[in-house]
């Protein structure tokens, strides 16, 4: 008779847990934000059910529920009342990013901030950075320039790491410029280097207002049919200085994940974006799941392929299952 090894290491709940490869823990998970202007301010967004666009001062009271979860890391994204074609706010040091940063920090001053640096939010076209007109793209150089200003903007008023997702080639060497420049070597860049022009990101535009108001992002967001572009992408931001990189979206790039992960030593994070998010929502709704077993499965999924960070809107569910 075969021996039945693989039945033997199976059979009992405590070997199985001995044996187990891949782990979840809270610390795996940075929460996504939403900031508006205003006071007492908390709108739920229909497409993405528990996730909210907030005031500051109920983005503070949100830190202390994710802080009781053992949540202490936060990826911030503005949506300012006044856009325009740069994206003036993201660069204002009295704008919305970097009073949030200022006001969390005074009320929780150990929670981690993570800033997302882009212009698409800010800028009344939504796309991510100065446009050409000729061209009818963001202009590359000049966005540089402007990325550079935002992030030191954001290291000044507090945060604890920057986060480009723009994928404007060159980013990462003239931000690291720009921060050192200024007295911030110490601020890592975790950059977004293998970010795809996804239709999975259809939610998130309805929660930071940042749809363009006219064509896509494919002529600087990536090809999702190109798997050893994805590598080099993550490999050239490497070379330029980014402490960590990220793959951008997560599920339907799982091969992309492990590909990374196998040329590079740098951790890698990935972003389990709004689409992701919201089909399990509405799947759970529909009662075609079992939500919070197949939400486990699939941020373990994105560990086992080799992530060390999981952006996640699932965070605040996922921590209260792992307290037990």
């Amino acid at each position: 008779m075969q021996f039945k090894r693989f039945r033997r290491r199976r059979l009992n709940p405590t070997i199985r847990d001995l044996l187990q490869e891949t782990h979840l823990r809270v610390d795996d998970f940075i929460y996504p934000l939403f900031i508006k202007s205003g006071e007492g301010f908390k709108k739920e967004v229909e497409s993405m059910p528990g996730v909210y666009q907030m005031s500051i001062d109920e983005i503070i009271k949100e830190c202390d529920e994710l802080k009781s979860l053992g949540i202490n890391s936060i990826i911030l994204f503005g949506i300012p009342d006044v856009k325009d074609s740069v994206g003036s706010d993201a660069m204002c040091e009295h704008g919305l990013m970097s009073t949030a940063i200022k006001e969390i920090k005074k009320a929780h001053k150990d929670m981690f901030i993570v800033t997302d640096l882009c212009f698409c939010e800010y800028t009344d076209h939504g796309h991510c950075g100065v446009l050409d007109p000729i061209l009818e793209s963001v202009d590359n150089d000049i966005t540089l320039v402007n990325l550079g200003k935002q992030a030191v903007i954001h290291a000044k008023s507090g945060a604890d790491m920057i986060a480009p997702s723009g994928m404007m080639d060159g980013m990462i060497s003239v931000i690291r410029g720009s921060l050192d420049s200024e007295g911030f070597s110490h601020i890592p860049i975790m950059s977004y280097s293998t970010k795809f022009a996804s239709a999975y990101y259809g939610p998130f535009r309805d929660v930071a207002e940042s749809a363009p108001s006219f064509g896509d992002r494919r002529s600087y967001q990536m090809n999702p049919a190109n798997r050893r572009e994805a590598i080099s992408e993550s490999v050239a931001d490497e070379e330029e200085g980014a402490d960590i990189l990220m793959v951008k979206p997560a599920l339907a790039y799982m091969d992309i994940i492990r590909d990374i992960r196998e040329n590079t030593t740098l951790p890698l994070a990935v972003y389990n974006v709004s689409g992701e998010y919201s089909m399990l929502k509405m799947a759970a709704k529909a009662g075609v799941i079992d939500y919070e077993r197949v939400m486990m499965e699939t941020l373990l999924g994105f560990k086992r392929a080799g992530a060390d960070i999981i952006i996640t809107y699932h965070a605040k569910e996922a921590a209260e299952l792992l307290k037990y």
